[in-house]
């Protein structure tokens, strides 16, 4: 889809990675761009610079993927749909119940919205999680769905329903499945933080930060900004019925990351060591770095953050956060 005079909305448009797309989508020659978000996870804060293009605005009433009425309401005169919503992995954990509500009949929403409303494309938001623990990296999209956790089987759910909705109404579609994100905006604070974040913040307070495990633990760290533009890329692509990996293939060790993370805060703080819990073992994923091959031959996309220079912006933002609460 050429973007240029479109409408595109941008459901989670408020969140860590959908307030970035936001922006992304304004630096192009879009039309309008319309934040659909229930602000549960997302902050009106994220979107204060991207609200002040007049292309950009809120969706009206109550934004939430359990209402299909208002799913029908935000998509009119749409052309293409971004699908960010979703209740992340802790939390999935913590409420199954709700996640299933969001993460499964919210998504079931989406899709029948975007067929009875006629959007011309939509780009839905997987998770590396449907991998689970790695066979061998890295991971290309062939990988066995190995998961063991709820979030992966929510996120699994959503991409066959996307294809079932392809094969059925012939809906346009391609899924990004996004590695380990990181990148200003993930909040610290939230109950469900994500590694970076978490780590960042013991830091700043002079707490030491904790690795579970032996650290060997090794993932794909990709900044927000690399998967923003990843997702206007699969909007722009050609490609469909597809699924994609988003990620740098670089691995990075969570001892790795920890040291990577004092130096650029000009720590001297030594890490604690802490043995998992039983419970978080059996779900433990100890290896994910995906395969980038697919993503640069249907998206043309490639990361462009190094790990060093991303934590760097990282924690300008946190400091700048900081200095702004207090």
């Amino acid at each position: 889809m050429n973007l240029s005079g479109t409408k595109q909305l941008v459901i989670g448009g408020a969140g860590f990675i959908g307030s970035h797309l936001v922006e992304e989508l304004l630096t192009t020659e879009v039309a309008e761009v319309v934040v659909f978000d229930n602000f549960v996870a997302g902050k009106p804060e994220n979107l204060s610079a991207a609200l002040e293009d007049p292309r950009c605005r809120l969706a009206e009433g109550i934004c939430d993927i359990r209402d299909p009425d208002a799913l029908a309401a935000a998509m009119k005169g749409m052309d293409g749909v971004f699908h960010l919503a979703a209740l992340w992995l802790l939390h999935c954990r913590d409420q199954p119940r709700e996640a299933f509500e969001v993460n499964i009949s919210g998504t079931f929403n989406v899709l029948e919205a975007c067929v009875k409303s006629g959007i011309q494309r939509l780009v839905f938001s997987s998770s590396a999680s449907v991998y689970g623990n790695a066979e061998k990296v890295p991971m290309t999209e062939t990988h066995p769905f190995n998961n063991r956790n709820f979030y992966g089987a929510t996120k699994i759910s959503g991409e066959a329903m996307c294809r079932a909705f392809h094969d059925r109404h012939g809906l346009n579609y391609l899924g990004l499945r996004y590695m380990n994100v990181y990148g200003p905006r993930q909040d610290p604070h939230m109950a469900y933080a994500g590694v970076i974040p978490s780590l960042l913040h013991r830091v700043a307070k002079g707490k030491r930060p904790v690795i579970n495990g032996d650290g060997t633990q090794a993932y794909d760290f990709v900044h927000v900004h690399d998967v923003a533009r990843a997702n206007r890329l699969a909007m722009e692509a050609g490609a469909v019925d597809e699924f994609v990996n988003v990620g740098t293939g670089v691995q990075t060790s969570i001892r790795e990351l920890v040291e990577m993370l004092l130096e650029e805060s000009g720590s001297c703080l030594e890490p604690i060591y802490k043995p998992f819990d039983e419970a978080d073992l059996r779900q433990l994923v100890q290896h994910r770095i995906g395969c980038t091959a697919k993503a640069e031959y249907l998206l043309q996309f490639c990361h462009t953050y190094p790990l060093h220079d991303g934590l760097r912006s990282v924690i300008e933002w946190q400091t700048q956060s900081e200095v702004a609460r207090a």
